[in-house]
């Protein structure tokens, strides 16, 4: 008797590995990554069925956000909390930004 295992899977491959600057916390630690979809046989992926869009995911915060910037998963913490002055994110509890040092 034999089994066939196979099926398709996600990778998600880097295509950049230089750090980019988040758009939800503010770091560069941004990667760009894409999702792509395998044939895979005995779970070894061995060509790619479908190619995934590109999109920047944060090593630091775990947000996701296009290549524009505009964030589609993101820590719930950090939206919509930044500084008037600099922009730089903050913390809800924060009275004063500890970057540029101007009260919020």
């Amino acid at each position: 008797m034999f089994f066939f295992i196979g099926g398709v899977q996600p990778k998600t491959v880097t295509l950049d590995d230089t750090p980019r600057l988040c758009p939800a916390c503010g770091l560069y630690q941004a990667r760009l990554k894409r999702v792509d979809h395998y044939l895979s046989l005995f779970f070894i992926p061995l060509f790619r069925v479908k190619k995934g869009e590109p999109f920047l995911e944060c090593n630091s915060c775990g947000a996701i956000s296009d290549e524009s910037g505009q964030v589609f998963h993101g820590p719930e913490k950090m939206r919509g909390t930044v500084c008037p002055y600099c922009g730089k994110p903050l913390e809800p509890s924060f009275q004063y930004c500890p970057y540029c040092g101007r009260k919020v």
